[in-house]
């Protein structure tokens, strides 16, 4: 027998151990899902929240050193492990969106009709509340809808949210919890305090409704008024997998002109700069780094989605307006030295924000670098 028909047999026994070793990792997947689907019925039972980041972090440190000792790559065990406990919290939020912290509990969605009113109604009614609707077609009901609910969820546009709250809370019971979910808190927490003597609690959920599940999504809390009343409102978020940031809300505002005011704002400027100049952004994208294509796809995001949400975002408030002035002035001075072909300037200016940044910049690399190699998989 020669030595290629020799390698050959070899290359296929190779490749049958390999398909029973991916039989074994399977089974083992399998037998792993079991335990969780044990976790599940322990959480459920105690209310405990999907996301443990301690207990995520701990374990993949021990990954990593048990793979330095069986000589692979700790990095690639990383990533795998990750997927890995991604998908068993994305199974166990899906399995405990059915529990209700406050089982048979009312609740009430005004703007419920609404893209993310629908999105929060869905959770509440899948996790067994009494769900009720109020949208602008429905305030002839408003004193039957209202009659006994414990949780009142404002869900409508930024610049109606003040007068919903109004327009609601006459009819509220006393005990009921009043929350919102707008992307600003101070005037809608300011407003809630004012109309309704009894809970109140400001939301605002960092994500949109085409959000497939509630794992790791970040909802900024503002309490307003009896947060021990409130807490069962926090606790099903929790227990949904959402990860619960508090602030004040003059904090949140001051924040959030920052987070999505600034970066839309930039956002804009550059899709705007880019179709009125008709930039070829297919052609671009066959040159382009996965760096460039990043940005392309968040700028690309921007535009396809709702013109009327990203306005009421940006000109949310006349604070958030002045900050975008301030950014506009900042470019005129960036302009002059432009107009200067100031090189030293730049350089200088560079270095300058560079340690502003001090560690976050090293961060960045390494979290810009994994979306890069994802961006190289995908494309």
């Amino acid at each position: 027998m020669s030595d290629n028909s020799n390698d050959l047999q070899q290359l296929d026994l190779c490749r049958e151990k390999i398909d029973a070793i991916d039989h074994r990792i399977l089974e083992l997947l399998a037998e792993r899902q079991g335990q969780v689907d044990r976790i599940v019925s322990v959480k459920k039972k105690h209310k405990l929240a999907v996301y443990h980041p301690a207990r995520e972090e701990d374990m993949i440190s021990a990954r990593r050193s048990h793979a330095s000792t069986a000589n692979l790559d700790p990095d690639f065990v990383e990533e795998l492990y990750r997927i890995i406990m991604r998908r068993s919290r994305i199974e166990q939020t899906g399995k405990m969106a059915r529990k209700g912290v406050r089982p048979g509990a009312s609740v009430l969605i005004v703007g419920g009709r609404g893209e993310m009113g629908r999105y929060f109604s869905s959770c509440f009614s899948d996790a067994g509340y009494r769900l009720r609707i109020l949208d602008k077609n429905d305030w002839h009901r408003v004193k039957e809808l209202c009659d006994g609910i414990d949780l009142a969820v404002i869900s409508v546009p930024i610049d109606v949210t003040v007068q919903a709250i109004f327009d609601i809370a006459p009819f509220l019971p006393e005990n009921a919890v009043l929350a919102d979910i707008t992307s600003v808190k101070k005037a809608p927490v300011d407003a809630m305090r004012k109309a309704h003597k009894g809970p109140v609690l400001g939301l605002h959920p960092l994500f949109g409704p085409t959000t497939s599940t509630l794992d790791k999504q970040i909802i900024a809390a503002t309490p307003g008024r009896e947060d021990a009343a409130c807490r069962w409102v926090i606790e099903q978020f929790t227990v949904w997998g959402s990860i619960i940031v508090t602030s004040t809300p003059e904090e949140h505002d001051e924040i959030m002109s920052i987070v999505q005011g600034l970066r839309h704002f930039a956002t804009f400027a550059i899709g705007r700069f880019m179709a009125r100049t008709r930039v070829p952004i297919k052609r671009t994208l066959e040159f382009s780094s996965p760096i460039y294509r990043l940005e392309m796809g968040m700028v690309g995001r921007l535009f396809a989605q709702d013109p009327a949400l990203y306005a009421e975002i940006i000109f949310a408030s006349d604070s958030r307006r002045d900050l975008l002035k301030a950014y506009i002035e900042s470019l005129q001075e960036t302009l002059e030295m432009v107009e200067k072909g100031d090189r030293e300037q730049f350089i200088r200016e560079f270095q300058n924000v560079s340690e502003w940044f001090g560690p976050f910049g090293e961060q960045a690399i390494r979290e810009s670098s994994f979306l890069i190699d994802k961006l190289i998989e995908r494309f």
